[in-house]
């Protein structure tokens, strides 16, 4: 494979298998469509205007080496596909687990790691507003939290079991993007706008960064699945 495809590769191994399992008769996420895509549109444009924006500020670049210099704007095309396949990916597992997992039992549980998370996040974004990763994430995802608290949205122990499930192929894509197992990463990211803690070699923020991706997606998803059929049970 040449290196300038691996990007590519990596959004394509992202998407893939969910695609080809969203025709199963036990899933049918195809028809799911109609919800999923207008909530990636939003949510794809929020985070490519968000990257383009850390992009010109230098404060993560990505490797010429490995991608084909398609462009659009400041993003090389392989991150503009990022938002699309992933988040595919992840709102077809979240739909799969309110299918065939009674998450209902954990909603206690799942309110005092929302509430956790809201404190933690939001603590240490506002105590570290410098770093732009750290701060801009950490805020964001702690108030797009609080807000569905507020809600009283039913679909976060559904979400937090699926986030558990995604973490698996997310420690391996993003693996590969950050520089496991090659010579150089894929993406480079200034570490004086983050605060420098690696998972491997995943900056910290990006577990909370993809977070928020998703989450954002499976609520537009919810939001206009509730909006067309009123009255429809909420997942487990």
């Amino acid at each position: 494979m040449p290196e300038k495809l691996l990007y590519l590769w990596v959004d394509a191994a992202c998407i893939i298998f969910p695609l080809a399992f969203s025709f199963h008769p036990k899933i049918l996420f195809y028809r799911q469509w109609k919800y999923f895509l207008p909530s990636c549109a939003v949510s794809s444009l929020l985070f490519l205007v968000w990257d383009h924006f850390f992009t010109l500020q230098h404060i993560w670049s990505f490797n010429p080496r490995y991608i084909t210099r398609a462009y659009l704007f400041s993003l090389p095309v392989e991150e503009c596909l990022f938002f699309i396949c992933v988040p595919y990916a992840c709102v077809f597992t979240y739909y799969s687990v309110s299918l065939f997992v009674d998450s209902a039992r954990y909603k206690q549980a799942a309110k005092y790691l929302a509430w956790t998370l809201v404190i933690t996040l939001g603590l240490t974004g506002l105590l570290n507003l410098p770093r732009l990763y750290t701060s801009i994430t950490f805020i964001s995802l702690a108030t797009f939290l609080l807000l569905l608290i507020v809600k009283k949205v039913t679909y976060l122990p559904t979400f937090f079991i699926s986030f558990l499930i995604i973490l698996v192929p997310f420690f391996l894509s993003n693996g590969i993007l950050t520089g496991t197992g090659i010579a150089e990463p894929v993406v480079s990211y200034n570490n004086h706008y983050n605060l420098g803690i690696r998972m491997f070699t995943i900056p910290m923020e990006d577990t909370f960064y993809g977070m928020l991706l998703i989450l954002m997606n499976v609520a537009g998803f919810e939001y206009l699945r509730k909006t067309e059929v009123p009255g429809r049970r909420s997942p487990k």
